[in-house]
């Protein structure tokens, strides 16, 4: 039975964890460059990002992707990451906002609706039913068109990935502190057919390490014959 770190543990895992989740940048690129490429930031106006960590993606986002006058938020539960990311992103001024997250996925700070809500390599720390939840109010939150962009840790798709997914299984299992929190997943079969449409798929690996990239719109009743099939 897969065992996950409460709130208050994964806090102080990143909060120790500090500026070294950089060092993840690694095999973590990948992926990212693919949300980028498909995700159409380039006409952003308003994106949240829900786990902003050290605000390495956002720094991206903003220096070279997203139009000069898009505004970005970001949480995070870790307070280390919030102020890693104030640091870092403070170059853009009144363009970034940022707060610390709590228990709940309350993205109201953030002043929706957004046209982009992005999560990068945070959702497989929680359990699938707390993934759902979180989907849910990103639905409500995004504007009619816009997208959900998501990369995290999946689980392999050839020998060497599946060597890598199944032996990181093992350790969460054991003890869900040595990996992070973190649990390999599919999140694009916790996407429900009546609330998203999936834009774009892709299932990899960096460095042995199975990725998964997921982009999708929130499904509008009205115009599901215009959406294109999966």
């Amino acid at each position: 039975m897969a065992r996950y770190l409460s709130l208050s543990a994964t806090q102080r895992f990143y909060d120790l964890l500090g500026s070294r989740l950089d060092t993840q940048a690694f095999y973590e690129d990948r992926a990212l460059n693919i949300l980028i490429k498909n995700g159409n930031f380039e006409t952003a106006q308003n994106v949240m990002e829900f786990g902003c960590g050290t605000g390495r993606f956002a720094a991206r986002l903003l220096r070279d992707v997203l139009p000069c006058k898009a505004r970005y938020h970001g949480c995070d539960l870790s307070p280390k990451m919030v102020a890693l990311s104030r640091e870092r992103l403070g170059q853009f001024g009144p363009r970034v906002s940022i707060w610390q997250s709590g228990e709940t996925f309350d993205l109201t700070p953030g002043q929706p609706p957004f046209d982009r809500i992005c999560s990068t390599f945070v959702l497989e720390l929680f359990a699938p039913e707390r993934i759902r939840e979180f989907l849910t109010v990103a639905a409500q939150a995004l504007t009619p068109g816009g997208l959900l962009c998501l990369s995290n840790l999946t689980t392999g798709q050839d020998l060497v990935s599946g060597f890598v997914s199944k032996t990181w299984e093992g350790l969460a299992r054991l003890s869900p502190a040595l990996v992070g929190g973190c649990h390999p997943a599919r999140l694009d079969l916790l996407l429900s057919e009546e609330q998203w449409h999936i834009h774009h798929h892709w299932l990899g690996s960096s460095w042995g390490i199975p990725l998964e990239v997921t982009i999708a719109a929130r499904t509008d009743p009205a115009n599901t014959n215009e959406l294109e099939t999966r």
